[in-house]
């Protein structure tokens, strides 16, 4: 049996890679394995050809071991090709001998192909360096792990290439001269033997003393790096005593024109539409060794992500954040240029969920939403600042989530909140487990496991389990709701659930899931008619409202409105109920039943009759809702919505093709040739999803599209397509009938006209026919 020796292989640099997309560049990784057993990856480099990694790894190896090292693409990897770029198979014995006291040989190999026998091009360029046990006796062996520029990663990592090791700390020297048998090293270890039972303090370590201004740290991962105080740099390499200090200064003027040169890339992007270049900015707020921010404050803590951006925990409020609280001190006041001073920025508390606080080159703090992937310049912490009378927050769904989502009440408690299920048994099983828990309990992170599949919640489970439980809590079959009247995709209570003896715990059930979709940011697949939003937000009905509740009583009411009435229709402000077969008379107003209708008092009737029919059946089965809704979302924070804002807010934005939606709109007075049209879809080109789903609320009364698509478009008497008529004075907005799913256009004389009389109506008007 051979003899096992340790070696190390430091990967270089791959040059030349294949580029197998025409618009962009790989980002490449390296996976190392030994003998089939033994597997190591480094990290990935973005966007090259020539892959720059200078990564070192430890192998336990025998002379007939065979290296086998494969370059893949990260953003492939999981495709059907794998993203492979090609591989070298090196047999460790030809290039290095194990029986020698020490040796390293670099070795640069052309990629070949694979079994895929997808093209190849570029060469590996790599080193193996070998030192036998009596060298390594005179130091430390564990020195050679912490000399790595990277942890070691076991074997699982290849199946997920993109979680990789954070960066530590940038070696700013030479780094050929890292290793620990180097000379320097050798040096030091041939003349000082560590003291096992001994502490040491930050300025010294099994070696002796660091040069002055130098100190010893150790990063959440074991490993120790250096910190060297005279030019804020930090470095994986221990530094001599012997080193002189022109050498010093060589590394510390390379380590600040490094940062020189970062600093002048750093871009701020003047539009929210500039978002790539928002993205890829490493701006100061962000560095995690970002040089002279000394120590985090006491109870602070550095953590990274698998794809190694560092975050902060605060361990005295329990919150995390992507801002460095070191580099609060830096931020200077602007007074009314909307800077911020660091005593103003600590109070105000942790950013939201997916904000974070940057600086730009001029000091000025900035914020990233990435949740939108947009940056501003104000702090959405702060409520002021997203209603001062703007007339743009009352119709900016955008930046009202920002606020809701900010609250604290919003916010995820510490712990995990564990719903099991089955399939086949969704609905109760959701039942069970949901209503067996407390309302705090339910604030914590969502951990939702389906009985015998495997796979971990990261958000895809919960997705899913929400997407299918909305499936089954609105399915008429159980009779707590029942399809609108006008279409056979929204829903309304339904007033007769009464048959089910448990129907208000099964309404306060639904109550609570619809607001843990809301609080854990899950959409669920269902779309209430206008009248319930309204009411969640405790808005007054109007008649609008029943024509999707009642389309016949709809009707009538508006004939009544529209005409004269004397001795034509003899009512009292009463209506009259079958309860079980006995009539019973119900007042709508006190002494209702004795007061009559006339043409003058009519429209108080349409008003109390509209409202009663619409809420009072109804009636325990809201409350019973919203009893289960408020004990998650409080009714002070979603009152900042309104109704259509609510319904994206539970039901999500729905993907709108606009090719679908022109190719199933009919045309009166209008052809689809005629200018006016020509704009009209050309704006709604230019819109964004949110405004289209707003246009298809104003226009159809719903922004939910039937599950084939347009054609499948309902009106109040059946199916009806959409449909833009021309109709109304240049001068005018657009009106809607949403019972028809049509929309009256004005022939408006030029496109900018248009545009802005379109985005009035679509985003200002409340109701229907409005000019």
């Amino acid at each position: 049996m051979s003899t096992r020796s340790k070696i190390r292989v430091r990967v270089i640099a791959a040059e030349g890679l294949c580029k197998r997309d025409v618009f962009r560049s790989p980002d490449p990784f390296a996976v190392l394995t030994v003998d089939g057993a033994q597997t190591q990856t480094t990290e990935t480099a973005k966007k090259t050809l020539s892959p720059h990694w200078n990564q070192s790894f430890e192998f336990s190896v025998t002379e007939n071991s065979i290296l086998i090292v494969q370059i893949f693409d990260q953003k492939k990897f999981k495709k059907k090709d794998q993203g492979f770029l090609g591989v070298v198979n090196i047999k460790v014995g030809d290039v290095i001998n194990l029986n020698d006291t020490s040796s390293e040989q670099t070795v640069a190999e052309e990629l070949k192909r694979s079994n895929s026998h997808l093209t190849v091009s570029g060469k590996l360029i790599l080193t193996i360096s070998h030192q036998n046990a009596s060298a390594r006796d005179s130091r430390d062996p564990s020195n050679f792990a912490q000399s790595n520029t990277s942890a070691q990663t076991p074997a699982s990592t290849v199946a997920s290439p993109s979680v990789s090791s954070p960066r530590a700390p940038v070696d700013t020297g030479n780094l050929n001269n890292q290793f620990p048998g180097s000379a320097a090293a050798a040096a030091i270890s041939s003349s000082v033997r560590p003291a096992p039972a001994r502490q040491f303090s930050s300025f010294e370590d099994q070696y002796g003393r660091l040069p002055p201004g130098w100190e010893r740290r150790t990063d959440n991962f074991g490993r120790t790096y250096y910190v060297d105080h005279n030019s804020r740099t930090t470095t994986w390499k221990r530094p001599t005593l012997d080193q002189s200090e022109s050498q010093r200064e060589q590394e510390r003027e390379r380590a600040r024109e490094a940062e020189r040169t970062q600093y002048r890339n750093r871009t701020l992007p003047e539009t929210n539409s500039q978002v790539d270049q928002a993205t890829a900015m490493t701006m100061a707020a962000t560095g995690a060794t970002s040089p002279g921010l000394g120590e985090l404050p006491p109870g602070w803590e550095q953590r990274f992500t698998p794809e190694g951006r560092p975050y902060y925990v605060d361990h005295n409020s329990r919150t995390t954040t992507w801002v460095d609280p070191r580099r609060q001190q830096f931020v200077k006041s602007f007074g009314n240029n909307g800077g911020y001073n660091a005593q103003r920025l600590s109070a105000m508390g942790p950013l939201p969920s997916g904000w974070e606080m940057r600086l730009a080159n001029t000091s000025r703090v900035y914020f990233v939403d990435h949740n939108t992937k947009t940056t501003t310049w104000d702090d959405p912490r702060l409520p002021s600042s997203l209603d001062q009378n703007v007339p743009q927050y009352k119709r900016d769904f955008r930046r009202k989530l920002v606020y809701f989502r900010s609250q604290p009440a919003i916010r995820i408690l510490p712990g995990q909140c564990h719903i099991k299920v089955r399939r086949d048994h969704l609905m109760e099983d959701a039942f069970r487990d949901i209503m067996r828990q407390t309302p705090e309990d339910l604030k914590k992170r969502l951990m939702i496991k389906f009985e015998g599949e495997e796979g971990l919640d990261y958000g895809g489970v919960s997705r899913e389990f929400f997407q299918q439980l909305s499936h089954e809590m609105f399915n008429p079959f159980y009779c707590l709701f029942q399809y609108a009247s006008s279409d056979n995709y929204t829903l309304q209570i339904n007033p007769n659930s009464g048959v089910n003896p448990e129907n208000l715990t099964y309404f306060k059930f639904i109550g609570r899931t619809v607001g843990l979709g809301v609080f854990h940011r899950r959409f669920l697949d269902a779309f209430f008619v206008g009248a319930m939003y309204k009411m969640m937000l405790h808005k007054k009905i109007v008649l609008q409202d029943l024509e999707s509740v009642d389309a016949e009583m709809y009707k009538s009411l508006c004939w009544m409105l529209e005409n004269d009435i004397t001795d034509v229709i003899y009512e009292t402000f009463s209506i009259e109920e079958d309860r079980f077969g006995e009539k019973v008379i119900i007042d709508l107003k006190p002494n209702g039943r004795n007061i009559e209708v006339t043409n003058e008092n009519k429209r108080e009737y349409v008003e109390l009759k509209t409202e009663w029919i619409i809420s009072k059946p109804v009636e325990a089965q809201f409350k019973a809702f919203m009893d289960g809704f408020n004990e998650l979302i409080p009714q002070e924070l979603v009152s900042v919505f309104d109704e259509r804002e609510l319904e994206l807010l539970i039901g999500g934005l729905a993907d709108i093709d606009i090719e679908d939606w022109k190719k199933h709109t009919d045309y009166r007075g209008y052809q689809e040739s005629d200018e006016v049209i020509q704009w009209f879809w050309k704006c709604v080109s230019e819109w964004e999803g949110e405004q289209r789903a707003r246009l298809l609320q104003f226009t159809t009364g719903t922004s939910r599209i039937p599950v084939n698509g347009f054609k499948d478009l309902q009106g109040s008497d059946g199916p009806r397509r959409f449909t833009i008529e021309k109709a109304g004075e240049p001068d005018q907005l657009p009106k809607s009938h949403t019972c028809f799913n049509r929309v009256d256009l004005p022939p408006y004389k030029d496109y900018e006209s248009l545009k802005k009389k379109l985005t009035i109506a679509v985003e200002e008007t409340i109701g229907f026919g409005q000019e």
